[in-house]
């Protein structure tokens, strides 16, 4: 597989493809509506290198959040951060003759500030969701996608090794809702620290096999590596600082349903690293008020589900139409802040005659704290003598935190989509003594 990823073969391929380029006729304008990028089809060139193998992505999302009220610094203001991404994806087999055979290249940026980390969530303990989803995992540079894929039995099992993060495949969701909890992987969101997403990366390695044409199933092994969180490290390939693996396993299944599409995911995930109690110490006290550290356990582990099913088309367009969403997460209650996590939704694609490719979207979640994290902060306090929230000292007690947006996306042109959004959240953080919020947003979707 080594010699696989070896830069010669590849470049030379490359420079003779740029020498041989077929000119289009039809070749995209810059700006031009209907047109997937924003720059266009470089004069007919793009479309010629991807039909010979080399597609190139440009990307970019922007999201701006402002806390219209409440919340636990109501002075308002907005924040705004964003995304490039910068990707090459390879098709070998068209390049070099391998057959079933594909690598990917991404980098990504992210810089900005987040409404949520000061005006939304008291920071002495901080939030669960996010107002501003590309917020997040250092504002820096990261390799985020480097791997090969490779096909075999006729496609039937599909291995895939590299550098990648587990919401690429396990647990995936699409991400145009603005609020965290509406967008990708949500085992991601509440066991961070072990399940590493977008735009982190590790080494990895995943294998499908698909059962039926709609049915497969799939495991992973994963680099359990905290140092990959580092703003420092968003280029490191080293394996220092790794602490063991998670593991997950998935069974996804996308049936028709009066020929309408629908996707159904059932998951489970292991890791087999070391993790901290989060009450008790190793001899079953209560380790706030024992003074003892907190005792470890030998792994952790939890379980998913998703499912997503159009469920009406207008007319003949199955492009539009309703289509119906949930999720719901469990996590080990030894180990975990969030024991459980419920999501669900609802997005109309093309409501408007004169506007097909629009759509709407609302969706609920419900982030739920485990009650054993509860009690060790009720304890700290106890043990420290504090009472009174407002003490700068005082460790606030997280309960369970409510989520809801709607949004409705403009889609300006093939590469340009704008979603202005609306936030309501309850208890932010969980902490009961904080407002309810009301977040304005404004995402922004674009392709060059």
């Amino acid at each position: 597989m080594l010699q696989l990823l070896s830069p010669r073969p590849l470049a030379t391929a490359l420079a003779l493809s740029l020498c041989s380029l077929p000119a289009l006729t039809f070749a995209s304008e810059m700006f031009a509506s209907d047109s997937p990028w924003m720059l266009g089809d470089w004069g007919g060139e793009r479309e010629a290198l991807r039909s010979q193998g080399y597609d190139f992505t440009f990307g970019y999302t922007g999201e701006m959040g402002s806390n219209l009220h409440g919340g636990y610094d109501s002075d308002r203001t907005a924040r705004y951060s964003d995304q490039f991404t910068f990707g090459s994806h390879l098709d070998l087999e068209k390049i070099l003759g391998w057959q079933g055979t594909e690598f990917q290249l991404t980098v990504t940026e992210r810089h900005g500030s987040n409404i949520s980390n000061d005006r939304i969530n008291d920071p002495r303990v901080g939030g669960f969701t996010s107002a501003q989803e590309v917020w997040g995992r250092g504002q820096t540079w990261r390799l985020t996608q480097l791997w090969i894929k490779q096909q075999y039995l006729d496609g039937a099992l599909d291995v895939k090794v590299g550098r990648f993060g587990e919401g690429e495949d396990f647990n995936s969701f699409p991400c145009d809702f603005q609020n965290l909890a509406f967008c990708g992987s949500q085992v991601g969101n509440w066991v961070g620290g072990i399940w590493y997403n977008w735009p982190v990366s590790q080494w990895a390695m995943r294998v499908r096999y698909f059962l039926h044409d709609d049915l497969y199933a799939q495991i992973g092994v994963f680099e359990q590596n905290p140092s990959n969180l580092e703003s420092g490290n968003g280029f490191k390939l080293s394996g220092s600082g790794t602490q063991g693996a998670l593991m997950p396993i998935e069974l996804v299944w996308s049936p028709r349903v009066n020929g309408l599409k629908g996707e159904y995911r059932a998951g489970y995930y292991y890791s087999n690293a070391k993790a901290q109690d989060v009450y008790k110490d190793d001899s079953g006290q209560a380790a706030a008020l024992s003074g003892q550290a907190y005792r470890s356990s030998s792994s952790k582990h939890g379980l998913w589900l998703g499912a997503q099913q159009q469920v009406t088309s207008l007319a003949s367009d199955q492009s539009r139409g309703l289509s119906l969403f949930a999720n719901a997460t469990l996590h080990d209650k030894k180990t975990n802040a969030i024991d459980n996590y419920v999501q669900a939704g609802v997005v109309f694609k093309g409501p408007f005659d004169a506007r097909v490719k629009d759509d709407i979207g609302f969706a609920l979640a419900r982030v739920h704290v485990n009650p054993a994290y509860r009690k060790n902060a009720r304890l700290a306090n106890q043990a420290a003598g504090l009472h009174d929230y407002d003490n700068p000292a005082y460790l606030p007690v997280q309960d369970t935190e409510y989520s809801a947006e709607l949004y409705y996306g403009i889609h300006l042109a093939d590469w340009l989509t704008v979603r202005p959004n609306l936030q309501y959240i309850r208890h932010p953080g969980g902490v009961g003594q904080v407002d309810d919020t009301v977040v304005g947003g404004l995402k922004i979707q674009s392709s060059f």
